[in-house]
């Protein structure tokens, strides 16, 4: 393995210019000024428009960049020229661009800021089959990319089963505004990342349906629950889902309209249907894939998740919401 990057003068590309790759971007280049920080994104006309107007106008129009951020259309100067590559691209694409980036690692280090499943896997397991010999590790949390981006009080969780990495990489992103824990279980980590998005899309739905605190209190509660079966079957550690990673990403989520996917789902209880609910966020909503990949990954290790289930059938299969809550409350009653 390489170095562990050293705190200062560090150079990292940041591959995803979306709303939270640019996020993090500005958040490392805010972290220090010593920092040379490069944004890479697969649109080049988007990319030209950013480096001409000096922000994302598209995602986070009022984050002006700092003069050590850059705009690199080139993936393999984006990848060579750095030591720290942060991956920040949606779940469904994240193994097409581990295969792009192959290329040209050599002793670069690896930090994903994705949250999902690809191909039915854990993302840092689609790493170590391309990777086996980088330092990997993995960000993640409640962080809304417009708070971020506006220095407003985050505070995340870096996973590595490297701990001097993940703590060095702590000290990298930790400022004021942005604070960061670490943990040796990527595992949970990653599971936290994931689900919580397929639990926000029915909270959603619930509150899209007008069914009140109630239900909200309820589906957060027992989505937990099921998070936590999910990754102890996996290897992970139900404390690692308390956290921030866990309870406090999926409390997020599923309550403040910054997100994405509560929003889908919000328009789906409103009667909206699957294709409608998304051509209206207009952005990737990553529950739909997740949704259909946890649901395969439950079945298979025998994991009951039954908020989850009916997610993946309202999603993938038009079942309708009414018929999804008519369904859980007629579950066979159990001790919690």
């Amino acid at each position: 393995m390489g170095s562990v990057p050293t705190m200062r003068k560090l150079n990292v590309a940041v591959l995803g210019a979306g709303s939270w790759g640019t996020a993090l971007a500005l958040q490392l280049a805010y972290s220090d000024p010593a920092h040379q920080v490069t944004l890479w994104g697969r649109d080049k006309a988007h990319l030209a428009i950013i480096a001409a107007e000096r922000r994302n106008q598209k995602y986070l129009p009022d984050a002006l960049f700092p003069e050590n951020l850059m705009v690199e259309v080139s993936l393999e100067k984006a990848v060579q020229e750095n030591q720290l590559i942060l991956l920040a691209t949606p779940s469904h694409s994240f193994e097409a661009l581990l295969e792009q980036i192959q290329p040209y690692i050599k002793d670069q280090q690896l930090l994903s800021a994705t949250k999902g499943l690809c191909h039915g896997k854990l993302l840092h397991s689609l790493v170590q089959q391309y990777f086996p010999q980088q330092d990997y590790a993995l960000l993640s949390g409640p962080s809304f990319s417009k708070e971020v981006a506006a220095k407003l009080p985050t505070t995340v969780i870096i996973a590595s089963e490297n701990i001097g990495y993940a703590k060095n990489l702590a000290q990298i992103f930790s400022n004021e505004f942005f604070r960061v824990y670490t943990s040796q279980d990527i595992i949970g980590v990653e599971v936290g990342g994931a689900v919580k998005n397929v639990l926000a899309v029915a909270v959603g739905i619930s509150d899209g349906m007008g069914f009140g605190a109630n239900a909200r209190a309820a589906l957060i509660t027992r989505g937990l629950a099921e998070m936590q079966l999910l990754g102890r079957a996996l290897g992970g550690e139900e404390k690692t889902l308390g956290g921030l990673s866990g309870l406090g990403d999926l409390v997020l989520t599923c309550t403040d309209n910054q997100s994405r996917n509560r929003r889908f789902g919000l328009a789906v209880g409103a009667g909206k249907n699957i294709q409608e609910a998304q051509a209206e966020i207009a952005q990737v909503v990553e529950s739909v894939g997740t949704a259909l990949e946890t649901y395969r990954l439950a079945q298979a290790l025998k994991v009951t998740m039954p908020i989850t289930e009916q997610v993946y059938h309202i999603v993938h299969h038009g079942r309708a919401p009414k018929d999804a809550v008519n369904a859980l409350f007629m579950r066979a009653l159990k001790s919690e």
